[in-house]
């Protein structure tokens, strides 16, 4: 009898995404399983770092996923396997981020169906506006 091979899923991840190019820009993360509104996607882990230092190093990359928890410490998820970290921006996002105890976890805000590409708005950045927003929605802010 065949089967089809079953892919483990971590404890910090609750459903299943999958990363692959994104429109918005360069690579996002999708659902590969339909997911409820305010429903736990899952975490990301990475880093621990100072402010300072994770500030000195966004200065280094075009892309990072840095995360300030406090006013001292931050979280460099750029070596991350996390799936997650390819979370893109949207000005309309599906989902948010949440900083639990240390933890960056993320929420639906709705439904969301598989095959959909999973958003946050990122805020505030360390772009200060100069950075073209690429989410292209109709309420698009144009910059991060």
């Amino acid at each position: 009898m065949d089967q089809k091979p079953r892919i483990e899923r971590r404890a910090y991840q609750k459903f299943d995404v999958v990363v692959k190019p994104s429109a918005i820009d360069g690579h996002g993360v999708f659902a590969a399983e339909p997911i409820g509104s305010q429903r736990k996607i899952g975490e990301i882990r990475g880093e621990s770092v100072s402010v300072d230092e994770a500030r000195v190093r966004a200065t280094r990359h075009e892309r990072i996923m840095i995360v300030e928890l406090s006013s001292k410490r931050a979280i460099d998820f750029s070596k991350s396997a996390d799936p997650m970290r390819f979370t893109n921006h949207s000005c309309r996002p599906n989902a948010r981020l949440c900083i639990d105890y240390g933890r960056v976890e993320f929420y639906a805000l709705r439904d969301i169906t598989a095959g959909e590409e999973l958003t946050v708005d990122y805020g505030q950045t360390h772009h200060q506006g100069r950075l073209a927003c690429r989410c292209g929605t109709a309420d698009c802010r144009g910059a991060l």
